[in-house]
């Protein structure tokens, strides 16, 4: 009995040592046949995949010389787990890297906070500083191929963007960009960011426990390689865009030329600009926070965001629109005693004129920009009694300029256009309670009161005119690397409600004024019938420098397109605080004509006059003041 029991007790030992060996049989069987978590566990020992960053594609002027290109740099990387514990000679390190050795034991200390991770010690680094740095082998570091942006002709700031790193809101927006990525911000690098960024790719390495690179993981054959960006060429002469930044050197404002034929953007200045090679490298920083504060704001783009009232410009599309609505003929006079009188008894008002012969028909007012003229057109168009009254009258009115682009973004390949300001019925009875009639918008009449608009929209414009009534949408590209068209909206004539019989009148006008006897004289160039129109837009900032109050100077303005027939450049130049429109904008946009028509400059002196013009800038010397007061506070 007791020889069975021990028989029994001895079955179940075997038994339960037998399920104990198979389990860990079983559990090895599966750990080397089938689960590959602690393969990819020793070879993560080994192994490390490196995201390759593409070359960013370049960007040429229509001529085919580069306006961006990418130049070869790299990031310094550190797994600080891999740092010997000897450590390493840190000065020699910095001094490779070109930073202090405070700024290295910085970068250290935050890397040691995840120690086993890649972790960036400084950007841009050099070829030449790459070579030494392999070459010194600092155990732990190792280097990764990036690309920066470079200007061969140091133009555009505005016009191109820079490329800054992704921050948190575009990193959850767009799944495609990573910490540590860089991204278009502003210009053309904004607006083709898909085309111009490429793909990145992958690539494995293997490394020793020092951080060495061995060699090629698998002989490479698991990388993927990244994709270089698209080459863009865009609608911009560089050349004719050099000279028009040399021109608006010092001065606050925005030169736009279009080709009328294509809609393409033949010059776009902001000015003041900035040297694009500011915010590229390590100083980018620094010269952001320099030029974000500075008070005449050059990272701002004045060409499409900025709102000015069109002043005398405006005049055009009134004459315009009196022709279509039948309430004005090329023959018909008005009178002008050095402005426009309305109103009766106490509420009596005057808007001035300068001085010009007396009466005028509609030639002679666009020659010679008079004021009381478009007024009497503009309360004949919004009075009509077609329309029943002042209010519907107006709201047809609207809908008349916002055909010519006014009052909306054009639909232009730049991310940043704004929209300016046409106003509506809606707008006074809002303002006024509904009380108002016509004397309470006649300032609008001459581009005036609530009318604003982007001198990108003037330059259109211009090219609408120069058209007979349509217009090509501005682009700055001109053509996309492996593809064949641009959008179709590019291509698509967006017709204005004036037909194009109308126009003729007011071109002869434009030319008169520049060929014959009017404000726009300065612009004359012998052969090329230029057609031109000053405008003179009234500047209400009001400050005080060193105790005193002051008025800032008006706006000076001009519109111009040439030759009149087949007209190749339609222009608009805006000069903030610069006085009447003949007095700097006229000769600004005359000599960039005449580079672009002639391709050479016969005025010489007058663009030295122009460079050494010294323009009142003291409201924004007064910004500027109380800004630098403030920071001193703080």
């Amino acid at each position: 009995m007791e020889h069975r029991e021990r028989n029994t007790r001895y079955l179940y030992l075997r038994v339960i040592v037998g399920i104990v060996c198979a389990v860990l049989l079983g559990r090895l069987c599966y750990v080397q046949l089938i689960d590959d978590k602690y393969d990819a566990l020793a070879k993560s020992n080994i192994m490390r995949s490196e995201v390759e960053y593409p070359m960013r594609g370049e960007v040429l002027d229509r001529r085919g010389e580069f306006l961006v290109k990418s130049r070869v740099c790299y990031d310094v990387m550190v797994v600080t787990d891999n740092i010997p514990k000897t450590g390493f000679d840190t000065v020699r390190l910095a001094s490779i890297l070109e930073i202090t050795p405070e700024k290295l034991a910085k970068q250290l200390d935050k890397a040691d906070n995840s120690p086993h991770a890649p972790f960036l010690v400084v950007g841009y680094l050099s070829q030449d500083a790459k070579l030494l740095l392999d070459e010194e082998s600092f155990d732990g570091f190792y280097t990764r191929f990036r690309t920066a942006r470079e200007y061969p002709r140091k133009i555009g700031g505005n016009l191109l963007g820079y490329v800054g790193e992704v921050n948190q809101n575009q990193l959850k927006r767009w799944s495609h960009y990573d910490a540590g990525d860089y991204i278009g911000v502003g210009g053309i690098e904004s607006a083709y960011e898909t085309e111009l960024r490429g793909e990145k790719g992958v690539s494995y390495r293997i490394y020793d426990t020092h951080g060495a690179v061995m060699g090629e993981y698998d002989d490479g054959a698991l990388d993927i390689l990244p994709v270089k960006g698209k080459q863009i060429v865009s609608t911009i002469d560089g050349r004719l865009q050099e000279f028009a930044e040399e021109l608006m050197q010092d001065k606050v404002g925005a030169v736009v030329a279009i080709e009328p034929s294509t809609g393409e953007i033949l010059v776009m200045v902001s000015s003041p600009t900035y040297n694009p090679d500011l915010l590229v490298g390590r100083q980018r920083g620094n010269s952001y926070m320099e030029l974000l504060h500075n008070q005449r704001t050059p990272l701002y783009n004045r060409a499409v965001m900025a709102k000015f009232p069109p002043g005398s410009t405006f005049k055009l599309v009134q004459g315009l629109i009196g022709l279509q609505e039948g309430v004005l003929r090329p023959s018909d006079t008005h009178p002008c005693s050095m402005g426009y009188t309305y109103g009766v008894g106490r509420h009596n008002r005057k808007l001035k004129c300068h001085s010009h012969r007396s009466p005028l028909n509609l030639r002679q007012a666009v020659a010679e920009s008079c004021n009381a003229y478009f007024c009497y057109v503009f309360k004949d168009i919004i009075t009509n009694p077609k329309y029943g009254s002042t209010k519907e009258g107006l709201r047809k009115w609207n809908e008349y300029v916002s055909s010519f682009g006014f009052g909306k973004k054009l639909g232009s390949d730049f991310t940043d256009e704004l929209t300016g300001f046409v106003p509506t019925p809606e707008f006074y009875d809002d303002r006024n309670n509904g009380r108002w009639n016509w004397g309470t918008v006649i300032s609008c009449a001459i581009g005036q009161g609530e009318m604003e608009c982007t001198p990108m929209q003037l330059a259109n414009l211009a090219a609408i005119i120069a058209n007979r009534g349509y217009y090509y949408m501005p682009h700055i590209v001109k053509h996309v690397e492996g593809e064949e068209r641009l959008d179709e909206r590019f291509y698509k004539r967006n017709y204005t409600l004036v037909d194009s019989v109308h126009f003729e009148t007011i071109i002869d006008g434009m030319w008169r004024s520049v060929n014959v006897a009017g404000t726009s004289r300065k612009a004359y160039l012998e052969g090329w019938d230029v057609c031109g129109k000053t405008g003179t837009a009234e500047n209400r900032r009001q400050y005080k420098l060193n105790g005193v109050s002051k008025s800032a100077p008006d706006h000076s303005a001009f519109l111009s397109f040439a030759p009149r027939n087949n007209p190749r450049i339609a222009i608009m130049v805006y000069v903030e605080h610069g006085g009447f429109g003949s007095a700097i904008a006229v000769p600004i946009a005359s000599l960039i004509e005449e580079m672009y028509l002639t391709d050479t400059i016969k005025r010489p002196q007058l663009v030295e006059e122009i460079k050494n013009t010294k323009l009142n800038y003291g409201y924004y010397d007064y910004q500027q003041q109380k800004y630098d007061a403030s920071r001193e506070q703080e």
